[in-house]
C-alpha cells in the first residue's frame, strides 16, 4: 500500500468519524480498535437498560457500486452501506449504536475513499449511530483498476422485553408500508444488464420517463428508516403496539414479508395501495413480468410495519410527521407464511 497516501487518507477521514461521536464514546488515540459506553455514567446522560440484548449484523450494498463507479459518484454509495444494516437491526426494535466499514479496493485513491467515507458518516449522523472505525484495503491482485468493494458492520441494543419478535404478530393487525426512495441497494444486476445492456441508456442523460437523469434514480441513497420508526416505538411505555417488521431487501415483499409473520399467520397485501415510483416502470417496460418484479426490486416499499388495528392512526401520524410517507398496505390473517396479492 502508498504509506503516504494511506496516511493523508486517515487525516481527512478522522474528523467525520468524530463528526459521529457522542458522550458514550471513549477516545483510544492510536488504538487497535475503538471503544463505547453500552451506558452512560453521567446522571443529565442516563439512558441505562435494565436487561439489555446486543444486536448485531453484516451487509454490503452489492452490484450498486459498479453504478457509482462507472458514473464515478462516490458520496452516496456510503449511506446505502449503512442503510443496509441498520435498517435490518431496527426490525428487532433496536437501537443502532455502532458501525464500521471496510473498504477494499484496486488501488488507494484518497480522494475516492474519502468521499465513500464522508458517505457513510452522513448515513451514520441520519441513524443517530457512531461511525467507530473501519479499515480500507487495497489489494491489485484481487480488484481490476478503479473497482472497489465495501462491507459494513452494525450493533445495536435493545431492551429484552421490548425485542420485535414474529411471534408477536397476531390475525387481524394491519400491514403500514414505508416509502422507498426508489431501487434502494437491491436488483442492481437485472437493472444494469435491462436498462445500461439491453436498452443502452446512458447514466448521465435524462429520461423521459423518470423526469431525470438514469444516474440519478440508480444512485439515489437507501432511506433510513431508523428515528422515525424509533419514534413510533417510543410512543408506548410497555410493550409496542407495533407487532412485527420487515426491511424489504433481496427478495422483494414475497421474501421478506413472511420473516415478520408468526407460524399461524398469512399476510394479505393489497396492490394499488401506495404510489410505484417511476423507476420500476421502465424497467418493467423493458422486459420483466409483473410478477418477478415483485420478486427481485421493493416496488415502492422499503419497510414494513405490522400493527395492532387500534395504533393504526397514530402509528400513521408520527410517521408523517417524521417525514415519511406512509400507507396501509395490507393486513395478517390466519395462515402459512405467505404473502398474497389482491
Amino acid at each position: 500500500m502508498d504509506l503516504e497516501a494511506a496516511e493523508h487518507l486517515v487525516s481527512r477521514i478522522g474528523p467525520l468519524l468524530r463528526r459521529t461521536y457522542g458522550p458514550r464514546v471513549l477516545e483510544l488515540p492510536g488504538g487497535f480498535a475503538g471503544a463505547f459506553r453500552l451506558d452512560y455514567d453521567e446522571r443529565l446522560f442516563a439512558r441505562n437498560y435494565r436487561s439489555p440484548v446486543l444486536v448485531a449484523c453484516t451487509d454490503g450494498v452489492g452490484s450498486k457500486v459498479l453504478v457509482a463507479i462507472r458514473a464515478k459518484r462516490y458520496d452516496t454509495i456510503g449511506i446505502d452501506l449503512v442503510a443496509m444494516n441498520v435498517n435490518d437491526l431496527l426490525t428487532c426494535g433496536a437501537e443502532p449504536l455502532v458501525f464500521l466499514d471496510y473498504v477494499a479496493i484496486h488501488k488507494l485513491k484518497p480522494e475516492v475513499v474519502a468521499q465513500i467515507v464522508a458517505g457513510v458518516a452522513a448515513g451514520c449522523e441520519q441513524a443517530g449511530c457512531t461511525l467507530l472505525g473501519g479499515e480500507t484495503a487495497e489489494m491489485p491482485g484481487l480488484y481490476r483498476r478503479g473497482h472497489f468493494d465495501l462491507a459494513g458492520f452494525a450493533v445495536g441494543v435493545v431492551e429484552r422485553g421490548r425485542m420485535i419478535q414474529r411471534r408477536h404478530v397476531q390475525p387481524g393487525d394491519e400491514l403500514i408500508g414505508i416509502a422507498s426512495s426508489g431501487l434502494h441497494s437491491n436488483g442492481y444486476a437485472l437493472a444494469r444488464k435491462l436498462l445500461l445492456v439491453g436498452a443502452g441508456l446512458r447514466l448521465h442523460e435524462p429520461v423521459r420517463a423518470l423526469g431525470e437523469p438514469l444516474v440519478d434514480a440508480l444512485l439515489r441513497p437507501t432511506r433510513i428508516y431508523v428515528r422515525p420508526v424509533l419514534q413510533v416505538l417510543g410512543r408506548y411505555a410497555c410493550r409496542p403496539r407495533v407487532t412485527g417488521m420487515a426491511h424489504i431487501t433481496g427478495g422483494g415483499l414475497p421474501g421478506n414479508v413472511p420473516r415478520l409473520l408468526a407460524d399461524d399467520c398469512e399476510a394479505v397485501i393489497r396492490l394499488g395501495s401506495w404510489p410505484i415510483p417511476p423507476i420500476f416502470a421502465l424497467l418493467e417496460r423493458y422486459g420483466v413480468e409483473e410478477a418477478e418484479m415483485y420478486r427481485v426490486f421493493n416496488m415502492g416499499i422499503g419497510f414494513i410495519l405490522a400493527v395492532r388495528p387500534g395504533s393504526v392512526a397514530p402509528v400513521l401520524r408520527t410517521l408523517k410527521r417524521a417525514g415519511e410517507q406512509a400507507f396501509v398496505i395490507g393486513r395478517v390473517r390466519r395462515g402459512r407464511r405467505r404473502v398474497e396479492f389482491r
